[in-house]
């Protein structure tokens, strides 16, 4: 549509999505479509009042299948919860996946809510804000330095090395998910971009007022370029609804399914099409 506001996908991974048919026909028929980006969220472990019996593919393997399935389409991680994973696998992971995708990788990440799923993981709550913010810096400095080194409270490495580097450099897009106010000062001063999910246009306005608040206070990096924003609404949306969150200055919206599983996916994927890219 007009305005440059890019569409992504959200959803794939889980429910009817987890089976492997599914999976790469639901992607190849969301390229063809015309979407900008597919985005998959990370859960390992879930307690059953949170869909925690719903099938659901582990999200590095999942996004590494969709690599090797599509050719244009971007790939996102919407998001990772990066303190529950072990950030120098981690960082190799993710430059494998975008040297293999040809460049075509976003690293969202997030600090975790879930607390029974991060105590499984060995974290807990109360070191999820710290662990990111180490996590992503030691990750940073795998994919940058040429004599990577980190000294850190929970990971430390020194003469080790990683090759090759990520196709898009000096690493991967960045997105800091999250609405609290450490979530947008971490967006702010570390990332290429912010995801907001399950927003309606108003709470959008509120949640980027503040955000932008923050930026106008902090001293953000110049490398790290215009915060590129990105929302998921909450349910399904029209063409003018589309153009009020262009309007607040989102330049990505991520839709996702109406129901739990998924099961309407394949008639998303066509509506959206036709009705907010314009495709038939």
């Amino acid at each position: 549509m007009a305005d440059g506001l890019k569409f992504g996908l959200y959803g794939l991974l889980r429910g009817a999505g987890a089976a492997a048919d599914t999976l790469v026909g639901r992607a190849q028929h969301a390229e063809q479509a015309g979407f900008e980006s597919l985005w998959v969220g990370d859960h390992i472990a879930l307690p059953n009042d949170q869909d925690g019996k719903q099938p659901r593919l582990e999200v590095v393997v999942a996004i590494s299948h969709l690599a090797a399935v599509t050719t244009r389409v971007r790939l996102g991680f919407g998001v990772l919860v990066l303190p529950q994973r072990q950030p120098v696998l981690l960082a190799k992971q993710l430059s494998s996946i975008d040297v293999l995708s040809r460049g075509r990788l976003t690293v969202g990440v997030g600090v975790g809510y879930v607390e029974h799923e991060l105590r499984a993981l060995g974290v807990s709550m109360a070191e999820r804000g710290a662990r990111t913010d180490e996590y992503l810096a030691a990750m940073r400095v795998l994919w940058t330095e040429p004599e990577p080194s980190f000294e850190g409270r929970f990971v430390s490495f020194s003469e080790v090395y990683q090759q090759p580097p990520p196709v898009q450099r000096p690493h991967p897009p960045i997105v800091v998910g999250g609405h609290s106010e450490a979530a947008c000062r971490r967006a702010a001063t570390t990332a290429n971009g912010w995801y907001g999910v399950y927003l309606d246009v108003e709470e959008a306005a509120g949640t980027l007022t503040r955000l932008r608040k923050v930026l106008a206070e902090c001293d953000r990096p110049a490398r790290l370029g215009e915060l590129e924003i990105t929302i998921t609404p909450p349910g399904r949306i029209d063409r003018d609804t589309a153009r009020r969150y262009a309007d607040l200055g989102v330049h990505r919206l991520v839709i996702q399914p109406g129901t739990e599983d998924g099961s309407d996916m394949d008639e998303l994927i066509g509506s959206a099409g036709t009705t907010l890219i314009g495709r038939s």
